[in-house]
């Protein structure tokens, strides 16, 4: 349901083909905290139209395909507003790791080792993502609200990145310390036995 508001959001600041909030607006900014393909940037601009949220304007271009462009009705900006204020549930943890982890005990140390060094690669590689995005110090304009509030959503993507990165350093050092799979008894056996 987000990605209907957050497109909403882009084209409250200015219409916008398709084309253009996907690849001008949106992986500049949200796709950070809320990836969509193109494919569903386009079904959710087509739902949007029918609910009358966003009025679509065809540009005739020359020698170029014609341009649809999409701009937010007043219904769409009461639509938003009304959702800005709304309370959200929490965000449901879905990672694969942990699964990885969770059930890895019989995977040789080493091998743990490797997927946990991946996945630290590339949190580190996100965390330096984050440290590139070209948003002007928040100190340079204190009295801007839309860059104050920019910052907020950067400031929770690398506290997150570096969270990770801590917390999989400490994995590397709690798995190395491990007995290996093949030292220890069948993890089955303890369910398998029966109670004295």
């Amino acid at each position: 349901m987000s990605l209907k508001y957050a497109i909403l959001g882009l084209l409250n600041v200015l219409p916008m083909t398709g084309y253009d909030l996907k690849h001008q607006a949106f992986d500049a900014t949200v796709r950070h905290f809320w990836p969509a393909d193109q494919s569903q940037i386009y079904r959710t601009l087509n739902q949007l139209a029918s609910e009358n949220l966003v009025t679509v304007t065809l540009e005739v271009q020359d020698e170029r395909p014609d341009r649809k462009v999409y701009t937010i009705t007043q219904a769409g900006q009461a639509a938003l507003a009304e959702w800005l204020k709304s309370d959200q549930a929490l965000p449901t943890l879905r990672d694969p790791l942990l699964v990885q982890l969770f059930f890895g005990q019989e995977l040789p140390r080493a091998d743990l080792l490797r997927v946990v060094a991946a996945q630290l690669a590339a949190h580190q590689a996100q965390l330096a993502v984050f440290g590139q995005i070209p948003i002007p110090p928040a100190e340079s304009r204190p009295d801007d609200r839309w860059l104050a509030l920019q910052h907020l959503t950067l400031d929770f993507g690398v506290a997150l990145e570096q969270a990770y990165v801590t917390w999989l350093e400490n994995c590397q050092q709690v798995i190395a310390n491990l007995p290996d799979a093949d030292e220890v008894p069948d993890f089955r056996d303890r369910f398998n036995s029966s109670p004295e």
